[in-house]
């Protein structure tokens, strides 16, 4: 069984310069490293790098407005581990990023990275920001500034960014340029997701969704779910959620519920993928699609589904969720969106939770083909890139399965003891310098 979740207080989370509440990102993440200590043998001597973000940066991000104002915004790039490799991990623009939020979403990167074996260390980034209440030329104002600002922390040998939450393929254009620009050379590395003729790569809008599918299908094979027919219910319906929603639907399932912003829409007969994709494009966002029910937002959580995949923001599934939930089987397609406690209710309850550090690498993974592509200036097919994203999320999950069979835990903890075991052998090996 997992080790029991203790209370994180400020003392114990190590740092002055944050005070984590119970059921922040940052206290979730330090809870997930305390269960998986018991796991680790002789390498939890170095498992207190596991709690310190290697460098946190937090810039101010200067621009001129439209109307000739002048306002500042917050900025941050944590770097959280780099003993496996270069940073790697996305930037995300939403007015309540905080340094807290990405650090725990850097540290998260940590463990994904190693979960799915990739040469990379874990790091975020962020700008506290409404973008839409930018035009696209303040949008790219901040953009290229916060670019400079990080410039001393970013590289294709040091941390590559790449889209998160409320940025995309435009945005890392401009960041790639501007960080040309002051190397005065094009370099295309500095970063991924971006547009394919700028050394973008193939299959990289829908590879996080496509994880997401992946895992499921794995994990419905396991426990003996026929996708054919299973009811899935997805919260969030951008990259990830549409991506997953599409994939599953191909596969016989009925999306009998989807959430996000803008509310709930629902049909038990099954949402027609198409029109729905067509609608939240055209209004953005499913609030004002027709062919299903408009529910109550908290009624999504009791919708009669097989399947439940939160794809949208940490902290979503609460313990009190947790227990109203009728699904059989909880895909994390965004980060952190279980807390603890609600992992017990769950576990008790004998609802699989196949966890974001695996079960959403898809993007990351193919971020790092991306990577790899940009420097031998060789691309793939998207056929080839959806096989070896494919061939890596099934042997991660295996693997992850495997240790979660042998020490008898979740799948959480399984993939944070797989992890952690391979980022403190690195550590353990490099030794400490000086």
């Amino acid at each position: 069984m997992n080790a029991p979740s203790p209370t994180v207080s400020a003392h114990a989370s190590g740092l002055s310069y944050v005070s984590p509440a119970p059921d922040s990102p940052w206290s979730t993440y330090l809870s997930q490293i305390d269960r998986v200590l018991p796991y680790l043998g002789s390498l939890a001597r170095w498992a207190e790098t596991l709690r310190r973000p290697k460098r946190s940066l937090i810039v101010d991000v200067p621009i001129e407005m439209d109307d000739g104002t002048v306002r500042h915004f917050e900025g941050y790039r944590v770097q959280h581990n780099l003993s496996r490799g270069p940073g790697k991990g996305g930037v995300r623009y939403h007015p309540d990023v905080t340094l807290e939020e990405v650090m725990a979403l850097s540290a998260w990167m940590t463990i994904k990275n190693a979960a799915v074996n990739l040469p990379f260390g874990g790091a975020k980034g962020g700008i506290r920001v409404d973008p839409k209440k930018l035009s696209l030329k303040e949008l790219e104002k901040l953009t290229r500034r916060y670019t400079s600002e990080i410039g001393i922390v970013i590289g294709p040998q040091q941390d590559i960014p790449a889209p998160d939450m409320n940025t995309n393929a435009q945005i890392m254009a401009w960041m790639m340029d501007t960080y040309s620009a002051n190397a005065g050379a094009t370099v295309t590395g500095v970063v991924t997701g971006k547009p394919v003729h700028l050394g973008g790569s193939l299959g990289r809008v829908k590879a996080t969704g496509r994880g997401v599918f992946v895992t499921g299908r794995e994990a419905a094979r396991r426990i003996g779910l026929e996708l054919n027919g299973a009811r899935v219910a997805i919260q969030g319906f951008g990259n990830v959620g549409s991506a997953a929603a599409e994939l599953f639907a191909g596969a016989g399932a009925k999306i009998v519920a989807v959430q996000d912003h803008t509310g709930t829409m629902a049909n038990p007969n099954g949402l027609e993928m198409g029109a729905l994709i067509g609608s939240a494009r055209l209004h953005g966002g499913v609030g004002e699609f027709r062919g299903g029910e408009r529910i109550d937002d908290e009624a999504f959580w009791e919708t009669d589904c097989d399947i439940l995949v939160p794809a949208a923001l940490e902290g979503q599934v609460t313990a009190k969720r947790a227990r109203r939930l009728k699904a059989k089987m909880l895909l994390e397609g965004a980060n952190g969106p279980t807390l603890p406690e609600a992992d017990d209710v769950l576990a008790e309850r004998g609802v699989l939770v196949v966890p974001d550090v695996i079960c959403n690498a898809g993007g990351v993974t193919v971020s790092y083909f991306e990577w790899v592509q940009d420097f031998s200036s060789f691309f793939w097919t998207e056929d080839e890139i959806n096989l070896r994203l494919d061939k890596i999320m099934v042997d991660a999950l295996k693997k992850i399965w495997d240790t979660a069979d042998r020490h008898r835990v979740t799948l959480r903890t399984a993939t944070f003891a797989v992890a952690c075991e391979r980022i403190l052998t690195a550590r353990q090996e490099r030794g400490l310098y000086p």
